[in-house]
């Protein structure tokens, strides 16, 4: 994990910051408010509700970059959440964070190109796969600060 860290550190790809509690705090709040409005509009339509579970995603994920004193730092910085994520949440996550790969790229296809498409069982693996991640993130923080709790509903 530290030589990974350290590489992406001489890349560019990442720096080190102290960041407050309430930002960590702030974002992991934000990452569920965007799961409970994602199912809230997942009858009207697939797009959203994906963009809005990848978000969770991402923003769960630089928490847990932020606990460790990190930051992304360069023009790939998605990659970079996912990378180390992958790495400080261990072997259990590796599939679950192949797939936030795979959404992420997905994102970048509905984002920035015309025409993208999306199932609605794929938002919905999409959702359930936000929540694990964001869980396993706030068991994460709750083991840097045994006083934090957040509601998973």
């Amino acid at each position: 994990m530290k030589e990974l860290i350290e590489k992406l550190k001489r890349e560019g790809k990442l720096r080190e910051q102290k960041v407050a509690w309430v930002q960590i705090e702030g974002l992991l709040k934000d990452a569920l408010r965007d799961i409970r409005e994602a199912k809230a509009v997942l009858t009207v339509g697939e797009r959203s509700p994906f963009l809005m579970a990848y978000q969770s995603m991402l923003k769960a994920g630089r928490s847990l970059l932020f606990l460790e004193g990190l930051r992304p730092a360069d023009g790939s910085q998605h990659r970079t959440v996912i990378l180390v994520c992958e790495t400080l949440l261990g072997s259990r996550f590796k599939a679950l964070a192949e797939q936030f790969e795979t959404m992420r790229r997905k994102r970048n296809q509905l984002t920035y190109e015309y025409g993208g498409l999306v199932t609605h069982d794929e938002t919905k693996n999409a959702l359930t796969d936000a929540e694990e991640w964001i869980h396993a993130v706030l068991e994460k923080a709750k083991a840097v600060n045994p006083q934090f709790e957040l509601p998973l509903q």
